[in-house]
């Protein structure tokens, strides 16, 4: 929100933070700025039009954009989806089956170090150290899509090839949907590599 000042605080902290310093900086407080949201005829839902309205009609600044947007949005009914939520609807349907693939990869990149993290997307499950190391999601011909950012150095495996646009991976493999646990297993010395190239 307001630079580095803020950097190490938890979002909700920055959001009350934010939030008591508003209607000093704006002259409004949040619930003011929502209403006018709501009665500018915007949708809530549509963050990148209320963000552009806030900077061009009230000159808002961007970290206030955001708040704004959010709590407009929630006001709305939108919520935060989790991981899980991105991870379900990814695997529906006849991508069902390659979920427990799915979810053994994120096991095995997670077990890596106490420093990963698994984040949620849209199209794909990014596993994160410092920078992203990892991205797993269906892939073509009903294979599970595993990606690795390597920075330094490539391990030799026959399987990998350069990815292509896929979050921030430079080579990817795919699993066939019967690949079983020694499959997954065979992934710890890439996954291994680019663990230790983004730490």
């Amino acid at each position: 929100m307001m630079g580095g000042m803020m950097g190490g605080m938890e979002p909700a902290d920055r959001t009350a933070a934010g939030t008591a310093s508003m209607q000093e900086r704006t002259g409004r407080t949040l619930d003011e700025w929502v209403d006018l949201v709501r009665h500018a005829g915007l949708d809530p839902l549509q963050q990148d039009d209320v963000r552009r309205w806030l900077k061009d009609v009230h000159g808002i600044p961007q970290d206030l954009q955001g708040t704004i947007a959010d709590a407009a949005a929630r006001r709305a009914g939108w919520f935060e989806q989790t991981r899980e939520d991105y991870a379900d609807a990814m695997y529906a349907g006849s991508r069902a089956e390659l979920r427990p693939l799915h979810d053994g990869v994120i096991a095995l990149a997670v077990g890596l170090g106490d420093d990963c993290a698994v984040e949620g997307r849209s199209t794909y499950t990014p596993v994160v150290r410092r920078t992203q190391f990892a991205a797993v999601a269906p892939g073509p011909h009903g294979t599970l899509r595993v990606g690795f950012r390597f920075r330094t150095k490539v391990p030799a495996d026959k399987r990998l090839s350069e990815a292509n646009a896929f979050g921030q991976s430079t080579h990817w493999l795919h699993l066939a949907a019967d690949s079983d646990e020694n499959d997954i297993r065979s992934l710890e010395p890439l996954l291994r590599a680019a663990y230790d190239q983004n730490g």
